[in-house]
């Protein structure tokens, strides 16, 4: 018998960025579901009658239902995806303990605010229901295998990290770290292995242009990241740059490229940084990936997931630290 799943937002990462013909598939929560095969898709809800009807449409489920509460006590699923805005994120989690559903999949951020991230992690640590952060780059294959390069030491200790984020000509700096950047915190801590500490800000996040840096350290090992935001670029950036003793490593959106030190081809008696062959990631299956976890943890009550309540409230604990 199939889990029984449902989607609460049925806006673009619920559901209609699945019609993008250039993202890997699948790219939305009602996709990862329909993809699993463990999985059945029974309906969804959303506040927009349109987007309720286009849903209904394209995944040929019920949505019509006059309140999410009630979707739940006719569908009755055992996972539910919550991809409405952050500030009703506590609230949906609460409704979905309340009617017995076994995984809740927040999309990110976890909460708008870090006493609403309290009172999701309350819930996942009482055991009443498994939240599961969509932090997706946790399970996506590039950021898997650097985070191997890390661990074997494959070109040494990791001595620093560079993050790099731009998202949006005229989104402020404060907006970019919160719906975006809580990705780069969450992805940096997980390769690092342990969250980060002690942030200074180096201009202001607060305005639409220009570029603020972030310093901070992992709190174990004490390795210095530094993170740039910035606005008024015309393009999207997420990467990072991981330097070590011998090497480099470059990862970001369609992004992967690795460097090691080699004698010099440019100065006698030097070493130089020269890429080498790195693997290609086509497909990365970051949202198979978490579909997968969401569904292990239905099924295994004592398994913690990958990306849970308490990572996503970590990387917003952090982000709201710089005073946003």
């Amino acid at each position: 018998m199939k889990i029984p799943c449902a989607v609460i937002g049925l806006g673009r990462i619920g559901s209609l960025l699945e019609s993008d013909p250039l993202r890997e598939k699948p790219c939305t929560h009602a996709g990862a579901i329909v993809d699993n095969p463990h999985c059945q898709l029974v309906g969804g809800y959303d506040i927009d009658s349109e987007r309720r009807a286009r849903f209904s449409e394209t995944w040929k489920v019920p949505t019509e239902f006059p309140s999410a509460e009630a979707m739940l006590d006719t569908l009755h699923p055992q996972i539910l995806h919550i991809a409405t805005h952050p500030d009703s994120h506590a609230y949906y989690v609460e409704l979905a303990a309340r009617k017995n559903v076994k995984v809740a999949v927040c999309e990110k951020p976890l909460a708008d605010s870090p006493s609403h991230a309290k009172r999701i992690v309350q819930l996942h640590r009482g055991g009443k229901i498994k939240v599961l952060t969509n932090h997706e780059r946790r399970y996506s294959a590039d950021y898997l295998y650097a985070r191997k390069q890390i661990r074997d030491n494959t070109f040494g200790r990791l001595l620093s990290l560079y993050g790099r984020l731009y998202f949006g000509r005229t989104t402020s700096l404060a907006t970019q770290m919160l719906h975006d950047g809580t990705h780069l915190v969450d992805i940096i801590a997980f390769l690092v292995g342990s969250p980060l500490r002690k942030p200074t800000v180096v201009g202001t996040l607060h305005r639409k242009k220009g570029t603020a840096f972030i310093h901070t350290i992992s709190a174990k090992g004490g390795i210095p990241i530094c993170i740039e935001v910035g606005a008024e670029r015309d393009h999207l950036v997420f990467e990072l740059v991981l330097s070590f003793t011998e090497g480099r490593i470059e990862i970001g959106n369609g992004v992967y490229r690795e460097y090691d030190s080699r004698e010099s081809p440019y100065y006698k008696g030097y070493r130089s940084l020269l890429p080498q062959e790195a693997p290609s990631f086509q497909q990365t299956g970051y949202f198979r990936n978490m579909m997968a976890d969401a569904v292990a943890c239905a099924l295994d009550p004592e398994r913690n997931p990958v990306s849970s309540a308490v990572d996503g409230a970590m990387a917003l604990r952090f982000i709201f630290s710089l005073g946003l």
